[in-house]
């Protein structure tokens, strides 16, 4: 699917609405019935995250990791959109993204969702799928989210910072709740061998290591050559710069607002928030993060 800037209507930017407890817009919820009845196949590969917490990063290792050497055409001509479809995305004038991963020829497929545990359709647990869940911390994600919500224009108007914020806090975003999202996962891996769930900022840490415990998750032994062109392919700096991954070639994104890819740092939350909201935000965090198994770092 080749996409020619020129041809692309961009749609209105849409209005969030409560969908089943979730906020949510319609470019995910009007192909909702074919969605829900997605048949996925036992060595599908499910990435979940809430967006903007390391999903294309991760899309790209996984691709490395199964078609780095057999294809590596693919990761040169293949935008990472086409690759690993985002599922329930409907935008008119596109593909559908359930579509998109229908026709998939790769196997395993890679297919990412941003839904929260509940609206993932249930063929990927009766075909007992592999998921790997990525959750980032919730500040540095709310700032992620607010600059991509600027330049996307298939996302609702952000409005100035600090309204984004209560918003943020009140889950009144796309997809929801972050708290209620990497919760509701987390609570879900508990009882389901086949997640595995992964922290951005270990990725940053230590991307190696990170690799391993991927690898190892999904019964993988990648030589030591791989994993180092694997772990340097995947730096934040090579993705930024790599057509294929960074998504400039997408028509419904406006890059002199902001890049897809901005920062990729843990702590850029630090620039954004002040003092006073800092102190809010870490109150209300205390409120909602009610199990002590799940930790996150703000800053390494």
């Amino acid at each position: 699917m080749s996409l020619n800037p020129e041809e692309v209507v961009l749609p209105s930017r849409p209005e969030l609405f409560d969908f089943h407890g979730v906020s949510m817009t319609h470019y995910f919820t009007d192909n909702w019935e074919n969605i829900q009845n997605f048949q996925a196949r036992p060595d599908d590969i499910l990435i979940a995250t809430y967006p903007k917490a390391g999903t294309t990063w991760v899309s790209q290792i996984l691709d490395l990791l199964y078609f780095g050497q057999t294809s590596p055409e693919r990761q040169k001509t293949i935008p990472i959109y086409e690759r690993v479809p985002f599922l329930e995305i409907c935008v008119p004038t596109l593909e559908s993204g359930k579509d998109l991963a229908d026709k998939l020829p790769t196997s395993p497929r890679l297919i990412k969702t941003h839904f929260p545990v509940q609206f993932v359709p249930k063929s990927f647990w009766e075909q007992n799928c592999r998921i790997v869940y990525v959750a980032r911390n919730a500040k540095d994600n709310m700032v992620s989210y607010f600059h991509f919500d600027r330049m996307n224009g298939i996302q609702p108007e952000p409005g100035d910072w600090n309204n984004y914020f209560h918003r943020f806090m009140e889950g009144k975003m796309v997809f929801g709740s972050w708290y209620d999202h990497v919760n509701g996962w987390w609570k879900k891996k508990q009882t389901c061998s086949k997640i595995h769930y992964m922290f951005y900022e270990d990725l940053i840490e230590d991307t190696e290591q990170e690799i391993d415990k991927l690898s190892c998750f999904l019964g993988l032994t990648p030589s030591a050559e791989e994993k180092k062109m694997i772990a340097g392919g995947v730096q934040f700096d090579n993705m930024k710069k790599n057509e294929m991954v960074n998504y400039s070639s997408l028509p419904l994104l406006d890059f002199k607002i902001s890049p897809f890819m901005r920062k990729g740092k843990v702590g850029d939350w630090k620039n954004h928030f002040t003092m006073a909201q800092n102190q809010v935000f870490n109150e209300d965090y205390k409120k909602k993060m009610k199990d002590p198994t799940l930790q996150f770092h703000t800053e390494i």
